[in-house]
């Protein structure tokens, strides 16, 4: 005869402690003290930090020295041909910038070619993004259309509008000759040269803006579009009363990344200009800030004033950045 014993709860016994598992059978946790428990803890508490130690090491290798050298280059008299050879000057190479009129030359010309480029950027952008959010044939070819100026290589794209823009055989002027219009000289002109590298980048980023525009679209529910619809509004009414204010966040975010990206515009006027590439042009026409520090570091080989250079641009792109937080904070405020 077998005898079976059931355990009895004692209705006086508190909670389970941490450590009442132990009492199970078939669980050995490690005992305390132990090698493997420590491990085991350290586990815990450090795996975490070591996953992400790579992607900080190469930020401090990539981002973060370079950013700290260019700041103690700029203050110092210091040459491409010998960086090891460093002259205290304080801030001198500030003081010369914010003197020279091939500075604010190349601001200005930073400032009206990011207008050019940005507005009709982003107009367009919207639009095409108001299309394609209404059921399409082939929706999925013309957002993969809308992606591949931005694949495109900056040297193939440049180059390619160069031969469009060409003063003598160009099939820019070849269209302005057919209208009644005279050639133009694209690459001379100071308003046709700065008109012609906008171009180049309204035609790289305009499908990219697209797609994210379109992205913030889908998100938006349809309960909201019918209700305006049985109130009669049309879709021009429901773009305009429904769609733009809930893209608000997602508009100031693109306005704010074209901003930076006008800031640091390089590669397309530098190929534009071919053999006067890095002065913008004969005359400085369309000489942004990246053109201006290349010229300073790698032509006149001034590394102390290219690294001036560098820092004005990085505190411009910090106001940027504080300018779009500051305003994005105000519309969240006012909903």
């Amino acid at each position: 005869m077998t005898a079976t014993t059931a355990a009895v709860e004692d209705p006086e016994a508190g909670p389970p402690g941490p450590h009442d598992d132990d009492r199970i059978p078939g669980k050995f946790p490690p005992p305390r003290g132990t090698w493997r428990s420590q491990l085991h803890r350290w586990d815990v508490r450090y795996s975490p930090y070591a996953f992400v130690a790579p992607f900080f090491l190469f930020f401090a290798a990539f981002g973060l020295f370079p950013l700290l050298y260019t700041g103690w280059a700029s203050l110092h008299r210091v040459e491409l041909t010998a960086p090891d050879r460093m002259t205290w000057v304080g801030l001198h190479h500030y003081a010369r910038l914010l003197s020279s009129p091939f500075f604010w030359n190349a601001l200005c010309n930073t400032l009206t070619i990011g207008l050019l480029a940005t507005v009709p950027q982003l107009l367009m952008a919207l639009g095409l993004a108001q299309l394609l959010h209404y059921r399409l044939r082939a929706a999925t070819f013309w957002r993969v259309a809308l992606l591949t100026p931005y694949a495109t290589s900056v040297a193939a794209a440049t180059l390619v509008f160069v031969l469009l823009y060409g003063r003598d055989y160009g099939m820019v002027n070849w269209a302005l000759e057919t209208v009644g219009f005279g050639p133009v000289d694209w690459q001379s002109g100071t308003w046709s040269s700065q008109i012609a590298v906008s171009s180049i980048v309204v035609w790289r980023w305009t499908g990219y803006n697209a797609l994210i525009y379109l992205a913030a679209m889908q998100a938006v529910p349809d309960e909201l579009y019918e209700s305006a619809a049985l109130d009669g509004a049309s879709r021009g009414q429901q773009f305009l009363h429904i769609t733009v204010p809930v893209l608000r966040p997602t508009i100031l975010f693109t306005v704010a990344v074209s901003a930076i990206g006008a800031t640091q515009l390089f590669g397309e006027p530098l190929l534009f200009g071919g053999a006067a590439g890095q002065k913008g042009g004969a005359s400085h026409q369309f000489q942004t800030l990246g053109l201006y520090l290349y010229e300073q570091g790698w032509f006149d080989f001034h590394l102390g004033r290219a690294s001036a250079v560098a820092w004005t641009m990085f505190l411009i792109l910090l106001l940027i950045a504080a300018g779009q937080q500051a305003v994005a904070r105000r519309l969240r405020r006012g909903r």
